[in-house]
């Protein structure tokens, strides 16, 4: 299962609105197929690795990362009938499929074919790889992370409201990769004015992988022609890209405005955090985010282990709900 989570881990951010799944079939001790969900969705994990496996997958197991879908679709066939009709001896499965279309119905039509179904193995981690599609299948939203790059006392930007570079190099690759395994980019008008950002991905090998852009702004009625980011899409409210329902995940690079609105809305998913050893002083803070009480925002954040990137370090938070 590690190595199949592993191979849906390829796909992230390429699939929408599809959930990037992995794919592992294994016959006698010994890997004869192996998938991931192609960009734009199709074909399906379980498609990719049964092709290479052939013959080989009559009573194999393949191990899944999520529940084989089991509705019709114009896209392509279902791929719970298709490993019934390879005549696969079990199925491992990492979590169920939230889609009402399928839940349940493709480890049922599996089971009804005499395959084994074992169920929750490592669901943990194949829920948290595809957080955007159990956000937008369970909340009706993409799964939203907020990006900041902070000084040690706190700042975001310079007074002036510029903040390249506050981090080096080892924490901005890293962020790049952020970007490499997201659906939409989102900057407000005041990062787009400060920073003129061209929110591409320079990683060797990656850079086809740039997202959409969008820049949040009530006033702005379109980009710059001059500007790196002319022709992004122009939105007035974060309600707009929930609404977009080919978008899983959104990553947000700022700046101070954009970030006080959408922590005051409770509306960030994850926090990611790179923290600089660098004092600013008299520079851009996060504002008022409605806070009055301390204790109501205790145990609102998880934190996941601290890693140094350089002589930065990056701080992950997850929202508790």
């Amino acid at each position: 299962m590690g190595a199949a989570i592993a191979l849906a881990g390829r796909g992230i951010g390429r699939t929408a609105p599809n959930p990037s799944v992995g794919c592992v079939i294994v016959a006698d001790g010994r890997v004869v197929g192996r998938g991931w969900t192609q960009p734009g969705g199709r074909p399906h994990a379980e498609a990719a690795a049964l092709g290479q496996a052939g013959a080989a997958a009559a009573g194999a197991t393949a191990y899944v990362t999520l529940e084989p879908c089991a509705h019709v679709s114009p896209r392509g066939p279902a791929c719970a009938p298709s490993l019934v009709d390879a005549r696969l001896a079990r199925v491992v499965i990492a979590v169920t499929d939230p889609d009402p279309r399928t839940a349940g119905a493709g480890i049922a039509l599996l089971q009804s074919a005499g395959i084994a179904v074992t169920a929750g193995v490592r669901s943990a981690d194949a829920t948290a790889l595809n957080a955007g599609f159990f956000s937008r299948i369970v909340r009706g939203r993409p799964f939203l992370t907020l990006k900041l790059a902070l000084s040690i006392d706190g700042c975001v930007a310079l007074a002036d409201g510029s903040s390249r570079w506050i981090t080096g190099a080892a924490a901005r690759a890293h962020a790049h990769l952020e970007r490499a395994r997201t659906d939409l980019i989102v900057v407000g008008r005041g990062t787009l004015s400060a920073d003129d950002p061209a929110l591409d991905v320079r990683l060797a090998g990656l850079e086809e992988r740039r997202p959409r852009a969008a820049v949040l702004s009530r006033t702005l009625e379109t980009v710059a022609p001059g500007q790196r980011l002319a022709g992004a899409k122009l939105l007035c409210d974060i309600a707009e890209v929930d609404a977009m329902t080919d978008v899983l995940t959104v990553l947000v690079e700022g700046g101070a405005a954009v970030a006080t609105a959408l922590l005051a809305a409770d509306r960030v998913d994850r926090l990611l955090v790179y923290r600089a050893p660098v004092v600013i002083g008299a520079g851009v803070r996060i504002g008022d985010i409605g806070l009055r009480d301390l204790g109501c925002t205790h145990g609102r954040w998880r934190p996941s282990p601290v890693r140094m990137l350089g002589v930065d370090h990056v701080e992950e938070y997850l929202r508790t709900r």
